[in-house]
């Protein structure tokens, strides 16, 4: 008789734990970022560019948080991924500088994504779109299935030949060859396709999607260069490509609530750095902010950012509390309730007490850190309102797999050379 009980009681421990864990894994929030690729402050119509068609990042500023002083991790694109994906400032990961296609620099596999951390505590994880933590992008190294992510369809960097049928996607380790069609679309269709039909519907889930735009080199469909007739035709390009994102970015978000996610997904929508404001492209707008991508003042780096977490963010609200890419990883923790990593220095904080209106409690300052092809380097600090940057004498790192020990000793003895402090709240 015992020996017919017990199987039973065995068997219905092991049903409760399940049911338990079923339970937690159904109240942990799904999570979405949607990062643009040289996005400025003010390329959207809901940060003040009356010229922009931006309906659907308008839609979503309305139904969420609007942040005014969001930055990302560094003024570049590399770093500044980097920053996001691991939550420690670019330097200390060993990525300096943008990652050239075939350069050995890369995010090592010692390091501890917010992808991996999520898929080790139950989330589903994908990527669509740009990856750009490795040069060897399918190659060799760690590719993004080593960071964290189930299923990925990326690019190393850019759309080739340009946004209009690059040939130069991979999905989990497959080179897909030549497609059809406008890469903000291509990007948000997989991304798509992998919430409805791919994903593990039983867990919760991490989407990253990672638009190529406005970054070149572009390529825009005609109707939507048509909303901007100019008889520069770089103009209606460059303006034609945030509206042709913004389509793409619509369509995302009409699938999370087709899908019926909208009530349990926190949703990030940024950019990785300043415009580019290149000389075939000088179309792009920090709005009132100074200088562009690739450089310490805000312009470089102080980008869009709009939240939308229903029952969290308040529908229409605007916050002007400083966060920065390298926030999203304590973020994610504390919201999953994830211990994070306690092996390493970590550089943001948690702002979940940002949707309170109460202040974010940060150990460390907001900090960037930039190598000048010039060779030379900046960094800067924000605390409140005031942000002091200084440049600093100290050879020009190499492209490598990490910061060698003879880089970090010249940082640390470096001397700090021209300082400018600012008071951002008086003088933006």
């Amino acid at each position: 008789m015992l020996a017919r009980i017990m199987p039973a009681r065995v068997l219905l421990v092991c049903l409760s734990g399940f049911l338990s864990f079923a339970a937690i894994a159904a109240d942990r929030p799904n999570f979405i970022i949607v990062l643009c690729d040289d996005l400025g402050y003010g390329d959207l119509h809901c940060y003040g560019n009356e010229e922009l068609h931006t309906p659907n990042i308008d839609r979503f500023a309305k139904e969420g948080l609007r942040l005014t002083s969001c930055y990302a991790a560094h003024p570049n694109c590399s770093p500044s991924r980097t920053g996001l994906m691991t939550g420690r400032t670019p330097y200390r990961v060993g990525i300096h500088n943008w990652i050239p296609m075939l350069s050995p620099m890369h995010v090592r596999t010692n390091e501890i994504t917010i992808a991996t951390l999520l898929r080790k505590h139950g989330y589903d994880t994908a990527l669509s779109g740009k990856w750009h933590l490795n040069g060897q992008f399918n190659i060799s190294g760690p590719q993004p299935g080593d960071h964290g992510f189930n299923h990925w369809f990326a690019t190393q960097n850019n759309c080739l030949p340009n946004h209009r049928n690059p040939y130069n996607f991979v999905r989990n380790g497959i080179p897909l060859g030549p497609l059809k069609g406008y890469a903000a679309q291509l990007v948000a269709s997989e991304a798509i396709h992998w919430l409805e039909d791919l994903r593990d519907k039983s867990k919760p889930f991490f989407l990253y999607v990672s638009f190529h735009e406005p970054h070149e080199p572009i390529a825009t469909d005609p109707k939507y260069q048509n909303l901007y007739p100019s008889d520069d035709p770089s103009h209606a390009a460059h303006h034609g490509n945030i509206s042709q994102m913004d389509a793409a970015f619509g369509e995302l978000m009409s699938a999370v609530d087709r899908l019926q996610l909208r009530d349990n997904t926190f949703v990030l929508f940024t950019s990785d750095n300043g415009p580019a404001k290149t000389g075939f492209h000088p179309n792009g707008s920090a709005g009132p902010l100074r200088d562009k991508k690739g450089y310490i003042p805000d312009g470089g780096i102080r980008v869009p950012g709009i939240i939308r977490w229903p029952g969290r963010t308040k529908p229409g609200t605007v916050s002007d509390t400083p966060i920065i890419g390298t926030d999203i990883l304590p973020t994610f923790c504390a919201i999953a309730e994830i211990a994070p990593p306690a092996d390493r220095p970590l550089d943001g904080a948690d702002i979940q007490p940002l949707f309170d209106n109460k202040p974010i409690k940060r150990s460390t300052p907001l900090y960037w850190h930039f190598y000048f092809a010039s060779g030379k380097q900046k960094v800067a600090i924000r605390i409140g309102d005031w942000k002091l940057s200084a440049e600093l004498d100290a050879p020009a790192p190499k492209q490598r797999a990490g910061i060698s020990p003879a880089d970090q000793n010249a940082i640390k003895t470096a001397k700090l050379g021209k300082l400018e402090l600012y008071n951002l709240k008086s003088d933006i």
